[in-house]
């Protein structure tokens, strides 16, 4: 069932990806180019966006900061109405009772969460008076319950989450799509500081067709990959007892 107007005709269409200098951001900003979609590329590190819209002529940078709020609506009253923004910028490091951190515990937050909201006080007016355009944010499956080592990235990856379903109810009766975006592992730079073997593991490349295919059908939670997420999804499920001992024998 199509919760979303597919996105599938990506010729002439305008996207603007928030984290697109590694990872996920990059490979589905490439991926779009190549689809033929007019693609906007931010982050805060200006020269991985010019390596980006070197390679991908037509393509435009816009360096900013999420937590820079003015710098955000510079952004948008740049590019208009985009017929997609994908928010995928992210920060994660392990992190545990023991070795706990409130600094870093806080930017985990701001950046996987509050530069969402920043973003919102900017785009959404645009979005809501238009009446169209659609809305992407990145979260994780780790997210979904509480895992070992993600004391800080988990708790803001779930608040991202429940953020869009909050924005699904309320934006599309006014014709705007939203999508949350739940990977399991990719290889990134993030995701490199793991030491921990990590289960089916698949490319940038890879999570960015993923995401494009769950656009196409119009899906609003596009997880990835389904051997690995469906697993998750039935953790959930379970009582908290045997979800407790289940993972932590994992974490041994």
């Amino acid at each position: 069932m199509s919760l979303n107007p597919p996105l599938r005709d990506w010729q002439g269409k305008t996207v603007w990806l928030i984290g697109a200098s590694t990872g996920i951001g990059r490979a589905t900003a490439s991926a779009l180019h190549a689809a033929g979609a007019s693609v906007v590329v931010s982050a805060r590190q200006a020269a991985l966006l010019n390596e980006f819209t070197a390679l991908h002529p037509g393509s435009h940078a816009l360096p900013l900061d999420v937590m820079d709020v003015p710098a955000l609506h510079t952004a948008v009253a740049q590019i208009g109405v985009p017929d997609l923004c994908v928010y995928c910028a992210g920060y994660y490091r392990p992190m545990g009772a023991t070795g706990f951190d409130l600094a870093d515990a806080r930017r985990h937050l701001d950046i996987n969460y509050i530069g969402a909201l920043n973003l919102l006080d900017a785009l959404l007016p645009v979005l809501l008076t238009a009446g169209r355009g659609h809305l992407s944010l990145v979260s994780s499956v780790a997210g979904y319950r509480g895992l070992p080592k993600a004391l800080a990235y988990g708790p803001s990856k779930a608040a991202l989450t429940h953020l869009a379903e909050a924005l699904y109810l309320d934006l599309h009766p006014r014709g705007i799509g939203v999508t949350t975006i739940h990977p399991g592992f990719v290889t990134t730079p993030m995701t490199a500081q793991n030491d921990f073997r990590m289960p089916a593991e698949i490319s940038p490349e890879q999570a960015a067709q993923a995401i494009i295919s769950g656009w196409a059908a119009g899906q609003f939670e596009i997880h990835f990959p389904k051997r690995f997420t469906r697993f998750m999804k039935l953790l959930r499920l379970l009582p908290d007892s045997l979800y407790f001992r289940l993972v932590s024998r994992t974490n041994q």
